[in-house]
């Protein structure tokens, strides 16, 4: 096979490996932020990602704390499972062509970005609520 994957079945492959997502996955993925986050930084095709794997990262660990749960598992489970595919797409969908690797990545969070940026949006919005709140608090 030839060629890089396509929206489709970037799309495809997310949904599919998003059934599979256990808390132990959201556990392995909040221990690997800053390791996750560093290649994002690092890496030219991922680099314009970095503020939404930011924001990415904010929501799984609200969900995680249970201070936010109005959204779908399946967000929660597509953002883990790029997030982890960005770390390492061997563990998470089996990558035939290893040199596509990090075009991949960029397809792969892309691809999530579309599938949940409501759902990211709404979040932020919470997220800047609550600031705003807690600040006319003090």
């Amino acid at each position: 096979m030839a060629g890089k994957m396509t929206e489709q079945e970037a799309a495809a492959k997310l949904e599919k490996s998003s059934k599979k997502v256990t808390d132990k996955d959201i556990e392995r993925v909040l221990e690997k932020e800053q390791d996750i986050e560093e290649k994002v930084q690092k890496n030219g095709s991922l680099r314009q990602y970095f503020n939404v794997v930011k924001s990415m990262y904010s929501l799984v660990k609200a969900y995680w704390k249970g201070e936010y749960r109005e959204i779908p598992w399946f967000t929660i489970a597509a953002i883990v499972t790029a997030l982890l595919y960005v770390f390492n797409p061997l563990d998470v969908l089996p990558d035939v062509i290893p040199f596509l690797g990090l075009t991949d990545d960029a397809l792969i969070l892309a691809v999530c970005l579309k599938l949940v940026q409501q759902d990211l949006e709404d979040f932020e919005r919470w997220r800047s609520e609550k600031e705003q709140a807690s600040q006319s608090d003090h």
